[in-house]
């Protein structure tokens, strides 16, 4: 099969995908024994690259770099790939675990606060009769030691998990997946961040006619605004301003 392609937005290769194309590729990896992450990217993960190489690296070598926001579906458009979509984090994860119902796949939840993971399975689930819940697990607040991160690494070998589901938030969950993908023998890592949030109804999402607008962080930002403001101000103006300078173009299939 051929690799997927990638639209580079500012260095960040995004793959230019719609969701059956998200599903059907993750579907192949476990099929067929790969091994991989998946980032689900939009403005903010993108503008933290700027900042941080090691960071863009990440990105640029999962397996798929999903477009989880509209602005990322527009910088594909306009460098020619039109039947991108976006592929939302909480989206992807109802899609991929309708499969793993489906195929037996198991899932181990990590992240979130005390008690999230746990009632999240709980919530999933529900939703999903069949759906293996291989573990799940809250990491404390703090840089883990060597021995904490070996000992999750154990864990979540121990459990026997084909899709391990982090939800640690950006950057901190693509930098948690590259550093341990190596290490963990599950098919399928992902870093949805707010998904655990959002699927146990701790916070809700913007109405479709906003998602489709671009306007999802208008929303976020005013039902978060102490946690959030400053992160879109920042962001947001700098991206159109690079945008306008670095315009999206189509990767090559060798440039990663």
């Amino acid at each position: 099969m051929s690799p997927i392609a990638r639209v580079d937005v500012l260095g960040v290769g995004v793959s230019a995908v719609d969701p059956a194309d998200a599903l059907r590729e993750i579907t192949r990896w476990v099929d067929e024994g790969e091994r991989h992450y998946v980032c689900v990217t939009g403005v903010h993960g993108v503008m933290e690259a700027q900042r941080d190489p090691q960071l863009l690296r990440v990105h640029n070598k999962s397996g798929l770099t999903v477009p989880d926001g509209m602005p990322m579906v527009w910088a594909g458009h306009r460098a020619g790939a039109r039947h991108m979509r976006q592929v939302a984090g909480p989206d992807l994860m109802l899609d991929v675990l309708a499969r793993a119902a489906e195929r037996g796949w198991r899932s181990y939840f990590y992240g979130g606060a005390e008690g999230v993971p746990e009632l999240l399975a709980e919530r999933l689930q529900a939703r999903f009769p069949g759906l293996q819940v291989a573990g799940s697990y809250s990491p404390p607040f703090r840089p883990l030691t060597p021995r904490e991160a070996g000992s999750i690494v154990a864990r979540i070998n121990g459990s026997g998990a084909d899709l391990v589901w982090v939800g640690l938030s950006t950057p901190k969950q693509e930098r948690w997946m590259a550093e341990h993908r190596a290490a963990l023998d599950a098919a399928v890592l992902f870093g949805v961040g707010a998904a655990f949030d959002v699927h146990t109804g701790r916070t809700s999402r913007a109405p479709a006619w906003m998602s489709r607008r671009g306007l999802e962080w208008s929303y976020r930002m005013a039902t978060e605004p102490r946690r959030l403001a400053w992160r879109y101000l920042r962001n947001n103006p700098s991206y159109l301003a690079r945008i306008a300078r670095r315009p999206p173009r189509m990767r090559a299939p060798e440039e990663r």
